[in-house]
């Protein structure tokens, strides 16, 4: 094993605590009974893989998504179901990125869209802080703005050549197995982050 020169974080489930149940249960009261069909920490249909990778405009998504469910929704419940997963940032978690700083560099990958991007930068700015969420890194990246999405292994591949580092000296923490299988093809270091860890307590050395 090489020695980790790069780290590159997931965001939900691993800096920012997420509960997918949340959602899929606002979804259900709002008519959608198969919401676990179309999105999951597992997969996600073609339509919210569209979403994910900047394919297709928020005001297109909320016609699309009402298209295919048979319903009526307006653009606010839909938007107040999908963002009901996002809790809060884990604040020991966002420290030690600080601490980790010097000696690593940082960086972000999720797979994300703008609406859910509009809504964790709302909830970061919900506590005074003293710089932005993207500050904590050397370069984040969003699926929305790549157009690629994990665990595509092109994804992984763009963003080492991107940034020029070598896979091996990499390390990959996300908290879904798909993304980590993902990554372990394009030759990363990886950690699946269980619910019951945090990055804080991983043995990552300061």
């Amino acid at each position: 094993m090489e020695k980790i020169e790069n780290i590159i974080f997931d965001l939900g489930g691993v800096l920012l605590d997420i509960d997918y149940n949340r959602t899929r249960n606002a979804f259900e009261k709002l008519g959608i009974t198969d919401f676990d069909q179309m999105y999951s920490q597992a997969d996600a249909n073609q339509l919210f893989q569209k979403l994910e990778t900047g394919k297709i405009s928020e005001q297109d998504f909320y016609k699309e998504l009402n298209h295919c469910t048979g319903l009526n929704l307006s653009p606010e419940d839909i938007r107040n179901a999908w963002n009901a997963m996002l809790l809060s940032f884990r604040e020991s978690s966002l420290q030690f990125l600080d601490n980790i700083r010097p000696k690593y560099k940082l960086f972000l990958l999720s797979n994300t869209n703008y609406i859910h991007l509009t809504s964790f930068n709302e909830i970061f700015h919900n506590k005074k802080r003293d710089k932005p969420f993207e500050k904590y890194f050397d370069k984040v990246f969003y699926s929305c703005a790549l157009g690629l999405r994990k665990p595509n292994i092109v994804c992984y591949k763009w963003i080492l050549n991107q940034l020029n580092i070598e896979a091996g000296k990499t390390l990959f923490i996300d908290d879904s197995v798909q993304n980590i299988e993902g990554a372990k093809k394009a030759g990363l270091q990886t950690i699946l982050l269980t619910p019951e860890k945090k990055i804080e307590n991983l043995g990552l050395s300061c």
